[in-house]
């Protein structure tokens, strides 16, 4: 069977100082599967979109915010994410530049600055899988990465990338 995952952005907007990182709260919605966790922002992409432009047009929708300045880290591959097992495919990203004021949230939950030692230390809670792709978002390689973490039962069972 094709391999034809949901494809989708995951982007984690800097503040200026490079401190702290914008994220979301899922608090929002009774039914979410990520009720309570953090999380980047993202979603799913338009046919008609590039992921970069999918990126900047999720952060305008859920933030309030215009890119001016972004990089792609990585790309991940999670085999069963999706609440009915759907495969999902994930283009990270680090926003280092933006215009606009951040809203104070959206129909998933709360914004807000976090700061980034509280979210690579594992002191929020996240889904399962993100201390492992996070420190490789956020390091200093400049090259991409490309992941791959089968979930089952909605919690990750392997991890593997490269560079």
């Amino acid at each position: 069977m094709p391999y034809t995952p949901i494809l989708a952005t995951l982007g984690y907007v800097l503040s200026p100082d490079r401190s702290a990182v914008l994220l979301i709260h899922r608090n929002a919605r009774p039914d979410d599967p990520a009720l309570g966790k953090y999380n980047g922002l993202g979603g799913k992409l338009e046919p008609t979109e590039d992921v970069a432009a999918g990126m900047k047009r999720e952060l305008h929708e859920e933030a309030g915010i215009s890119v001016t300045e972004m990089c792609l880290r990585g790309t991940l591959s999670w085999p069963g994410f999706g609440k009915s097992g759907e495969d999902w495919f994930g283009f990270l990203f680090v926003i280092t530049a933006f215009t606009g004021s951040v809203s104070v949230g959206n129909d998933e939950g709360t914004l807000s600055w976090q700061p980034l030692a509280k979210l690579l230390s594992g002191e929020l809670p996240l889904w399962p899988g993100d201390k492992h792709f996070l420190p490789l978002v956020f390091d200093d390689d400049p090259r991409p990465f490309h992941g791959v973490m089968p979930y089952e039962s909605g919690k990750p069972v392997a991890w593997s990338f490269t560079r």
